[in-house]
């Protein structure tokens, strides 16, 4: 079971990273149906802040990884 956490853990930073380009790409032009608090046209659209953002916040387990290897 602990394997499986582990790996969960360092899956949730690049699957987060992945939705927000995707989201990005898929993108027209128009405000994003469900979550429209920014404008037609911006460059980013709510969803891909949202997937940057849990992206962030789930870099932890990798952060910690790669300090280790330093010491």
């Amino acid at each position: 079971m602990p394997d499986i956490a582990n790996g969960l853990r360092f899956a949730a930073a690049p699957t987060f990273a992945l939705m927000a380009v995707l989201n990005a790409m898929a993108r027209d032009g128009r405000a994003d149906p469900i979550c429209s608090a920014m404008p037609p046209g911006a460059p980013l659209g709510d969803m891909t802040v949202m997937y940057l953002l849990m992206c962030a916040f789930h870099l932890v387990p990798w952060l910690k990884r790669i300090g280790g290897f330093r010491r």
